[in-house]
């Protein structure tokens, strides 16, 4: 492959190293010079990430200087020089035809059939591509494409009309974009349209089967992912798969839109990551892009303008050793078209069903999942939040959040004041919705945030610290009266504060110890007063929400509790149900899902008193007429662990 110019590269990094290092966060678009990272010894190789199709829409950021930046720090120290390819063009070969391997993580915006054939030509004439796929059903700019969609070429449930349901201007902003069957026909595979969660992947071919891939690989992780369908064995093969014997109560992703499992796992399944021969040049092929991010995304959320949160996967596992080792594949140029000009033993084809045939193919749910937020347009970089990247407006200036507490917090349930402090508020503003609460080591809470009218809630955990105002200069402190749970033994903790949108905004460590006075320890059996708390409880199982559920919607905490626990135990499969599938549980990036029933808790893990604690928020369908329901705690998919009846607004 030919190599990109090292002098021009040299000269470019000088500037992009200043901009890089520069740890205040700004608005970037494609008319910003791209970053690129330059190894101290050069292995004379380069790679290209793409980045001109929506790879940071909603909470991706897939680029190399943020939640990809891992990844291309590996492959920096391996000798590779990296970048990042921005364009508002369509892509050329012209773009990429001097880069030895050009990634294309997830994408959310489909390519055009000029594109395609660009990338196709590249691999012909010695490129190497890497296809980051996702599992079906992540829209996360909800333009009704999904990364599994646009690598294939074709759009489930619409094959007839790439811009089905889209308005005029939305299939406008899609011109040059047609259905077609191009990955398989081009490259030999397909992403299935499965979402398989929180499984290791380690049925693993040798490295004989592999050209050396999979030297030292045994375990790679899928954390909402899909597989692949080999539909060429001559240029493509399987190097990866799922365990056997997986099921949809266990393994499918809980907001999948149809059976999520396909067949079981192994083999039947499809590859989790495959690579190919295609003419000259080679692919690759990985059906879920958790196993390459990290977590130091470096945009906002283009929809929402929030910080994003991103999964820690490249460091888990072999996930990093086999990334760094498909690139050193991909890299290295070969004299054989296609696989069966080789040594290593043919796939057969994977067997597929009926419906992912794209004339057979429907769409179960609505498009897209959830309505986008008012105002923004995911074609339209002039809706998108400021500080997102697209957006030519920097973030405003963080806000700079501190705590002033007592020297020694004390055990005995004394109370003690508790001073929070905001800097960099628009001038006599009013914030509220920020929430606190004090925890020992394993995340249990031993506090309690007195109640205005003077008296204490039941429960321990995060409470509201009601609205405050900021004075001329930008600066709101709020003073609110603790107390911690006279059971605590723990000489020390952490008092936390989390903002309206659930982000943790200042943590710092505390010193328990004793306290001035004495008094008796609050009754856990009091009941709460009106507009507190009620406790349904069942055993080792406890929840506890609001006495009264908020009208209209209106989302609500529900604190689960699961004692009797060995210290360490991890819970990953809780899951509540508002009763008649009128509730749903907020989605960990803020949003809401698309449907009413059973939501997940999220993992939980027992401290060293086998308590295990999590909260969510809940919300009632506001059509809802009924006066009482049940609501439900269950592990897995059928242990029910708690039904109590519920009193509905």
């Amino acid at each position: 492959m030919k190599k990109i110019q090292v002098i021009l590269l040299s000269i470019l990094c000088l500037f992009m190293v200043t901009f890089m290092t520069d740890e205040a966060a700004f608005a970037e678009n494609a008319q910003d010079p791209a970053p690129i990272l330059i190894p101290e010894q050069s292995n004379e190789k380069s790679v290209l990430f793409d980045n001109s199709h929506g790879q940071t829409s909603g909470q991706s950021d897939w680029v190399i200087d943020g939640a990809f930046s891992d990844f291309a720090d590996a492959l920096v120290e391996e000798g590779y020089t990296v970048k990042e390819f921005r364009s508002d063009d369509p892509l050329t070969i012209q773009d990429i035809k001097d880069y030895d391997v050009f990634v294309i993580p997830e994408a959310n915006i489909p390519f055009t059939v000029s594109e395609q054939e660009a990338i196709a030509t590249y691999a012909e004439q010695g490129g190497a591509v890497f296809f980051i796929a996702d599992h079906y059903n992540a829209d996360r700019n909800l333009n009704r494409w999904d990364s599994n969609e646009i690598m294939n070429g074709w759009r489930r449930g619409a094959f007839e009309d790439p811009t089905k349901g889209m308005s005029a201007d939305e299939a406008k902003a899609l011109q040059g974009v047609e259905n077609s069957t191009w990955l398989s026909d081009e490259f030999g595979v397909e992403f299935r349209y499965n979402a398989i969660d929180r499984t290791v992947a380690n049925q693993v071919v040798s490295p004989d089967e592999s050209f050396g891939i999979t030297e030292g690989v045994n375990e790679v992780s899928i954390h909402a992912g899909s597989t692949l369908a080999i539909t060429d064995p001559e240029i493509a093969k399987g190097i990866v798969y799922l365990p056997d014997g997986l099921t949809e109560s266990a393994n499918k992703w809980a907001h999948a839109v149809d059976q999520g499992v396909y067949a079981g796992g192994g083999v039947e399944e499809g590859p989790f990551v495959a690579i190919g021969k295609k003419g000259l040049g080679k692919s690759a092929f990985i059906g879920d892009s958790s196993p390459v991010e990290d977590a130091t995304p470096k945009y906002l959320n283009e929809e929402t303008g929030r910080p994003k949160t991103t999964y820690d996967g490249f460091i888990a596992h072999d996930n990093a050793r086999l990334l760094v080792n498909i690139v050193h594949w991909l890299a290295e140029d070969e004299n054989y078209d296609s696989f069966d000009e080789t040594s290593i033993t043919l796939d057969d084809p994977t067997p597929r069903l009926e419906m992912e045939d794209p004339l057979q193919s429907t769409e179960p749910q609505e498009e897209p999942w959830r309505e986008p937020r008012e105002g923004y347009v995911w074609y339209d970089t002039s809706t998108f939040a400021d500080g997102a990247y697209g957006s030519d407006v920097d973030p405003p200036a963080p806000l700079i959040h501190s705590i002033i507490t007592p020297d020694v917090l004390p055990n005995n349930g004394e109370p003690f004041e508790v001073t929070v402090r905001v800097e960099g508020l628009a001038p006599n503003s009013t914030v509220d919705g920020y929430r606190i609460q004090v925890y020992v080591e394993g995340g249990r809470s031993i506090s309690q945030v007195q109640n205005s009218d003077g008296s204490w809630p039941n429960h321990y955990g995060y409470f509201d610290i009601g609205s405050f105002t900021a004075n001329s200069e930008g600066i709101a402190e709020k003073t609110v009266t603790m107390r911690l749970n006279r059971s605590t033994t723990a000489t020390e903790g952490f008092i936390r504060v989390k903002n309206s949108s659930g982000d943790n905004v200042i943590t710092e460590s505390v010193v328990i110890g004793e306290g001035s006075e004495t008094e008796d320890p609050p009754s856990e059996e009091e009941p709460p007063a009106d507009g507190e708390t009620q406790v349904i409880e069942n055993g080792n199982y406890k929840l506890i929400l609001p006495k009264t559920l908020p009208e209209n919607g209106e989302a609500f905490p529900v604190q689960v509790e699961i004692t009797g626990l060995e210290p360490g135990t991890t819970i990953n499969n809780a899951q509540i149900h508002g009763g008649k599938s009128i509730s749903q549980i907020q989605n960990a990036d803020g949003t809401w899902p698309s449907r009413y029933g059973y939501g997940h808790v999220g993992t939980v893990t027992a401290n060293n008193d086998g308590i295990a604690t999590g909260e969510v928020m809940m919300r009632i369908d506001p059509s809802t007429t009924a006066k009482e329901a049940n609501i439900r705690l269950r592990l897995g998919s059928g242990n029910n662990v708690l039904t109590s009846k519920i009193q509905l607004p």
